[in-house]
């Protein structure tokens, strides 16, 4: 990561020095029709959002979808200089049309966060849903609901924009699991 910050530290209640990190992180859901994508940052227990879009891309061939996901994620990535990118994984059950179609938009994404020197995380949904949403079988609904809440939106954000949040938040709420089970010793 380029700029994580540590922003406070305390002695914890075990006596261990605590260490919160804030981060800012980009989601993203790729998809080959639309595509969510999210800006959030803060640490585990104050999360904020800074941006968030669904981008529709209507009835373009697939080789300008492909270009136009390439280019907005670009553009993110330049104008929010994210310290983290998660993108979620691809999950399909039985369509292996559906599988190869979303490889390509998830390969358009990688590529244009490999180009600013950045490496992704992926996560699963499931993953994402018991991040957010405490289970990993929570549908859409309930995810945006939990999104609304735990960011403290006034309404609902679009439902790709809302898997892109969750993307997003997955990450910092992970990575705060992975340092917290490093303890620092004085």
């Amino acid at each position: 990561m380029k700029r994580v910050q540590e922003v406070l530290s305390y002695e914890g209640i075990s006596g261990k020095l605590v260490f919160l990190i804030l981060m800012r992180v980009l989601g993203i859901d790729p998809g080959s029709r639309k595509m969510g994508i999210a800006v959030v940052e803060g640490e585990a227990r104050r999360l904020r959002p800074v941006a968030y879009a669904s981008i529709r891309f209507g009835q373009a061939t697939m080789v300008q979808r492909l270009q136009t996901l390439h280019a907005k994620v670009g553009e993110w990535l330049a104008t929010y200089k994210p310290d983290a990118v998660a993108v979620e994984e691809i999950f399909v059950r039985n369509n292996v049309k559906s599988a190869l179609v979303l490889g390509q938009a998830r390969g358009a994404v990688l590529l244009a966060i490999g180009a600013a020197g950045l490496e992704p995380s992926g996560y699963a949904p499931a993953t994402i849903k018991r991040a957010v949403a405490g289970h990993g079988h929570a549908g859409k609904p309930e995810m945006r609901a939990m999104v609304k809440l735990q960011l403290g939106l006034a309404k609902s954000p679009p439902e790709d924009a809302a898997d892109a949040l969750a993307v997003a938040m997955t990450h910092i709420l992970e990575y705060d699991i992975r340092k917290a089970a490093l303890p620092y010793d004085r």
